[in-house]
């Protein structure tokens, strides 16, 4: 008598069928995008706004440049009445652990802007091997 392998916690739950699949990987996309596809936005003319959503204190010790430093407590509508209603807002914030850039893309969306996530914040972007830009902090 052969006893079967139990499966382990990778396989107990099936994978979802390759269909379903399909449609929530590419569904992803339009929520997020990465550090290296960022990076190479932003070396060519980007068609984003990068939102940096950390304190400021944090912005001067290091950002993405080209970023702007708008932390979430400040989106409000007034603050994005310089950019067109169909700008696309790309925010970030530590990294990983971090839900701050997920707090902001929520307040984007409720003002009806739209929005995607930099995948891995300060943190991806760093583990890429790119660089971080620094300014003073203002008031």
């Amino acid at each position: 008598m052969t006893t079967a392998t139990p499966p382990t916690a990778v396989t107990a739950v099936p994978a979802a069928p390759s269909d379903l699949a399909r449609a929530h990987f590419a569904a992803e996309f339009t929520f997020e995008t990465d550090c290296w596809d960022v990076h190479d936005a932003l070396s060519k003319q980007p068609d984003f706004v990068l939102l940096d959503v950390r304190s400021p204190a944090l912005f001067a010790r290091g950002h993405v440049a080209g970023a702007i430093n708008l932390p979430v407590g400040k989106i409000i509508r007034s603050k994005l009445e310089d950019w067109p209603q169909d700008t696309l807002f790309v925010t970030y914030c530590a990294g990983p652990h971090c839900n701050g850039a997920a707090k902001a893309a929520l307040r984007l969306a409720e003002l009806g802007r739209p929005v995607k996530i930099m995948a891995g914040g300060v943190t991806g972007w760093i583990d890429e091997g790119f660089t971080l830009a620094s300014a003073k902090a203002t008031g």
